[in-house]
């Protein structure tokens, strides 16, 4: 029986181009994950938007003399393409400034406050004398108190990740002028997050098929105590509250964005002309996955699920799979610095599935990875291209030149045939296991040491040469090398997506790799193949001192 799956995904604020932290953090593990299920025949929908509000939009907006509008559309564009170009296969992304997620956020504010979860209180909040106006969290910086990080942020410290407030770091300054700020009283609504230690606490408990990194960050934060949380901010630019009194008030970015989860359900539903169609992927036996980078899991694992318990009536996470950071060439990733690879960039130059499959089998599911080019050179030149590649493109040629172009009769199959075709459907099972924990790295591995396994079959059995003395031989090496691409191509389509469709036509099957869904199946004798092409492209050595060099160079494009 199928399942319903809801995949969200981290909505990336609108203020700069996308790297490749950002990508395997969250959006290239949700994208082979929501591809597996659909080639599963499960009932997917993965939803993700822009955020477009926050004062990282408002401050890069500062910084360019521009308007938080045009700069959240001008990235949103450039998301939307990324995506395309990469393969994420968003069931619908949007944005956080569409009047459909207003209302939503709306919703949910004036539920949880009916239903006594939020409340009003004054709070001190830093004021700038010299920009003359109260300061969001993210215009303040200073000393952390956890890490002594001397750039945390209002809001959060990227050194260790805590949440902070304002009123929290030392020796704090205005980001814009640098005048160290006073605080005055502002009234605020605040998420009684207090109120939900118990709860969450016995939830999180059960959830013990979470990553162990995810587990330790949610207990973390209920071994300290929740603290409730304000949930308005002194903006401009946002969300308005519903409540009259506090037009000059804003919904804080971090209470309304993770609420776009449900208001781009919504949204997709009203685009397939049924309104009621997101209902069955948020009530039931149905189950939600959130991936998100571990800067995130705070929010993930405990605000947003105190929300949904505070709303009633709409289902928790089963699964939040975050994943910790990406570093390049042993740096710290820094976008001010330019330490980064951007996405756009690096899509000009090479296969998206090189890259998909680079990152996928260097993913920093439970610790910190690292990204350099001489890996990614040799994983495509001596992986994709010399194992996986090479054995498709030999054989496929050799079934045009020597066999008409068609899958041969096998005849009666030898035990090390057969042997090699069951441990094909083994492996298979394997990679469904992996991918349905989120083991991605693991299940790739995992089809790449199938592809290996053949490639040694493919030398013992040598059809070149048995061409020439023993057809009917040479005839059934090539048909179980045939064989076996079909599960190869199902396995890897989740991280390969491109190139699986290209060798599922070049074995001669019509429409996608998805509607023939997940499993090893024989090819049947007499099939037309179609005449193939390379599935990769060899790199050469050089571009690894190139890309290299790129590094720390100013783009013009990049966040400063």
């Amino acid at each position: 029986m199928s399942e319903r799956i809801l995949i969200g995904v981290a909505w990336p604020y609108a203020n700069g181009p996308l790297h490749l932290g950002h990508i395997t953090g969250a959006y290239l593990p949700a994208d082979i994950f929501a591809r597996y299920h659909r080639l599963k025949g499960n009932d997917v929908l993965m939803v993700s938007g822009s955020d477009q509000h926050g004062t990282p939009v408002t401050i890069r907006a500062e910084q360019e003399s521009s308007t938080p509008q045009e700069v959240a559309a001008k990235y949103h564009r450039q998301f939307v393409d990324g995506w395309r170009r990469l393969g994420i296969s968003f069931d619908l992304y949007t944005t956080t400034d569409t009047p459909n997620h207003h209302e939503v956020a709306h919703d949910m504010f004036l539920r949880l406050l009916d239903n006594g979860h939020i409340y009003r209180d004054r709070m001190l909040q830093a004021y700038c004398p010299e920009c003359r106006r109260f300061l969001p969290d993210r215009y303040v910086e200073g000393g952390c108190p956890h890490c002594n990080c001397d750039k945390a942020r209002g809001d959060q410290c990227d050194e260790c990740g805590k949440p902070l407030s304002p009123s929290d770091l030392a020796d704090l300054r205005c980001l814009l002028c640098s005048t160290p700020p006073r605080f005055e009283y502002s009234e605020h609504f605040f998420l009684r997050l207090s109120g939900f230690q118990d709860r969450l606490a016995e939830w999180i408990t059960a959830q013990t098929h979470w990553r162990r990194n995810v587990l330790g960050g949610a207990w973390r934060y209920l071994n300290e105590g929740l603290r409730d949380r304000a949930i308005t901010r002194d903006l401009e630019w946002g969300i308005t509250v519903p409540l009259p009194g506090f037009e000059q008030k804003r919904l804080y970015v971090w209470f309304e964005n993770v609420i776009g989860y449900l208001s781009a359900s919504k949204e997709w539903a009203r685009s397939r002309g049924d309104e009621t169609a997101w209902q069955p992927f948020w009530h039931g036996d149905a189950r939600s996955y959130y991936f998100l980078g571990k800067d995130n899991i705070f929010f993930h694992t405990l605000s947003w699920p105190a929300m949904l318990m505070g709303y009633d009536g709409l289902s928790l996470p089963y699964d939040v799979p975050a994943n910790e950071f990406l570093t390049i060439e042993g740096r710290k990733l820094s976008t001010s610095r330019n330490w980064a690879v951007w996405l756009d960039d690096c899509l000009e130059r090479y296969d998206p599935d090189a890259l998909r499959y680079t990152l996928s089998d260097n993913m920093p599911e439970t610790g910190d990875s690292d990204f350099s080019w001489r890996e990614f050179v040799r994983r495509n030149n001596n992986e994709l291209v010399a194992t996986y590649g090479n054995l498709a493109n030999r054989v496929l040629t050799f079934a045009q030149r020597h066999f008409d172009g068609v899958v041969p009769g096998a005849g009666e199959l030898d035990e090390r045939s057969q042997g090699l075709l069951g441990e094909a459907g083994a492996a298979l099972d394997r990679v469904d296991r992996l991918l349905s924990r989120c083991e991605f790295k693991a299940a790739v591995k995992e089809a790449m040491s199938l592809a290996q396994e053949a490639n040694r079959y493919l030398d013992e059995q040598a059809p070149w040469k048995s061409i020439k003395t023993d057809r009917e031989a040479s005839a059934r090496s090539v048909y179980t090398i045939l064989s076996l691409l079909t599960t190869l191509k199902t396995a890897f389509y989740p991280f390969l997506p491109f190139s699986s469709e290209r060798l599922h036509s070049y074995l001669g099957f019509d429409g996608t790799v998805t509607e023939q869904g997940w499993n090893s199946q024989l090819l049947p004798p007499g099939q037309k193949l179609r005449q193939p092409e390379p599935l990769f492209v060899k790199l050469d050595e050089e571009i690894v001192a190139q890309e290299t060099a790129r590094l720390g160079r100013r783009a013009g494009n990049e966040p400063g």
